[in-house]
């Protein structure tokens, strides 16, 4: 009971009194938990239900004020403070057997010989593999404290026998700045997945690595990145907008206006910049891309971003748990707040909003997009019209190209047998993939999925249930062959890989890159329209 009444005060932000008193709401919540342990027919998990009471209020206020309990905040928090102590491996579940995706530069796994596309049979002298172990259990076995050692039983090759290895666990940063690599002389892309508290760091890191290889022109990648750290994104928003100027605003009901300014200098080395976003860009990812675009300072390219412009605040609790409480909204350099509208209690149908965009035609035709007139700004240097209300309209908007997509994909997609084809490829063929082709880049520019590889594909995809279709192989060939070698090259060689061969193909990146390599072009699209 303890526990209960010391978290209603930390809801309530006020001490609780004995007596004979007015009873105010948090009050009413406290004593009507009293009455209820006290008192009530049966027995009763009053943690429970003030778990219950807790998790409706909040749903009562707006969709991103949340609770979570000890473990699932733990899941929230671990990615945004970048690291836990475990193993060190990228994994994926397929046909019931853990496959290594990737080992972790010099972490446990790497410094002890474990491969990509190696199976994890056993761990402990438990079999994990054909057992339907769900991936949380997987993990729990994996993970624990560093130094302490666990044995794991891999399977390599078509052998018989299992490989043991005993592990020494130690930390293992999660970084959130992805693939970085150079796409053409003096052009550069960096993908950045999340704003974590390491982001800053991580992104200074890759500009560094770039520069040295001649980058000038940059374009970063937001899509999919759902947010993070406000002050990661600052701090990154920092380098290409003017000293001294707003990069963001945020204000609340219960918190004066706080504006995060630009102390230093904007990087001098860096000339264009395009920032690619989608409908999965959203929060933090909002924030940078909304400054970047409020100052003229780069071309946005892609979809109308995801539409978060309330600030959350967590406010944990003894036992592990934690609120994460709206307590503000932002606001960009030119003043718009680009959260869209919501109805409070209407949680399933204000997250719904970014597949009811397709339904609407969004995806495929900028006409199809209301902007709010009452909502409309302008930029701070060339005044051109931007909109609030509605997340960040890109500069160019690229249409989604479905016309690569089948229900065959998909399935095969579904089933995992591109991921399961290339890991078994890799296997057979490591050596003398990495023998013919000494570098990525020579992968990549080079190599082929030959026919006959994908007759072995075909044939696979029949033995996990997959139905040949002539008219979706067809239509998503390239598709297949791009993915098939993206994910050869990533186990060969290293993450960056598999998005160097996988970017041309995406539509968003193509756009980008033409925009980029354009200097008149792109110095048009940051001037404002002629007839304004």
């Amino acid at each position: 009971m303890k526990k209960f009444f010391l978290s209603i005060a930390l809801i309530a932000g006020v001490v609780l009194y004995a007596g004979a008193q007015h009873v105010s709401a948090p009050n009413k919540i406290a004593n009507a938990a009293r009455i209820i342990d006290r008192y009530y027919v049966d027995n009763v998990n009053i943690d429970s239900l003030v778990e219950q009471a807790i998790i409706s209020m909040l749903h009562d206020l707006d969709p991103h004020s949340q609770y979570s309990n000890a473990e699932e905040t733990q899941a929230l928090t671990e990615p945004l403070e970048g690291n836990f102590s475990g193993v060190g491996i990228s994994f994926n579940m397929t046909a019931d057997t853990l496959y290594v995706i990737e080992t972790v530069a010099d972490g446990p796994c790497q410094r002890a010989g474990v491969l990509a596309g190696d199976r994890i049979i056993t761990v402990n002298d438990t079999i994990i593999a054909g057992v339907k172990m769900s991936n949380k259990d997987i993990m729990k076995r994996l993970r624990g404290p560093k130094g302490t050692k666990v044995k794991i039983g891999i399977k390599r090759g078509s052998g018989p026998e299992l490989i043991e290895f005993v592990i020494t666990r130690d930390n293992i940063p999660i970084n959130s700045v992805g693939a970085v690599y150079m796409v053409q002389p003096e052009v550069g892309f960096i993908e950045i997945t999340r704003f974590a508290e390491k982001t800053p760091q991580e992104f200074q890191e890759a500009l560094k690595k770039l520069k040295k290889k001649g980058m000038r022109h940059l374009i970063i990648d937001l899509t999919s990145n759902g947010g993070g750290y406000l002050t990661s994104a600052t701090d990154i928003a920092q380098l290409f907008v003017p000293r001294d100027s707003t990069i963001v605003s945020t204000k609340g009901e219960n918190f004066s206006e706080k504006r995060y300014i630009n102390p230093g200098n904007p990087d001098p080395e860096i000339d264009r910049l395009v920032v690619m976003v989608d409908r999965y860009t959203a929060s933090a990812s909002e924030i940078l891309a909304g400054a970047i675009q409020d100052f003229d300072r780069g071309v946005i390219v892609g979809r109308r971003t995801f539409a978060k412009g309330l600030v959350q605040r967590p406010f944990p609790f003894a036992d592990g748990s934690m609120i994460r409480l709206t307590i503000a909204r932002y606001y960009t350099p030119s003043g718009r707040c680009i959260q869209k509208p919501y109805q409070k209690g209407q949680d399933e149908q204000y997250f719904s909003d970014i597949y009811d965009r397709y339904a609407a035609g969004e995806l495929t035709s900028a006409d199809s997009i209301h902007l709010d007139p009452d909502q409309q700004f302008t930029t701070l240097i060339s005044h051109r019209p931007v909109y609030g209300g509605g997340g960040i309209m890109p500069d160019v908007f690229v249409p989604a190209d479905t016309t690569a997509y089948s229900t065959y994909l998909r399935d095969l997609i579904a089933k995992g047998v591109i991921q399961k084809y290339a890991i078994g490829y890799v296997d057979a063929n490591r050596k003398a993939i990495k023998k013919q082709y000494r570098t990525r880049e020579a992968f990549a520019e080079k190599f082929k999925v030959s026919e006959e590889m994908l007759t072995d594909f075909k044939q696979l995809a029949l033995a996990d249930s997959v139905k040949f279709d002539a008219e979706g192989y067809a239509r998503s060939y390239n598709l297949i062959c791009t993915n098939i070698k993206a994910l050869i090259g990533r186990d060969v060689y290293d993450f960056d890989t598999s998005r160097i061969i996988f970017n041309p193909s995406d539509e968003i990146f193509r756009e980008a890159l033409e925009v980029i390599i354009d200097p008149e072009k792109y110095n048009s699209l940051l001037q404002a329209p002629a007839n304004q």
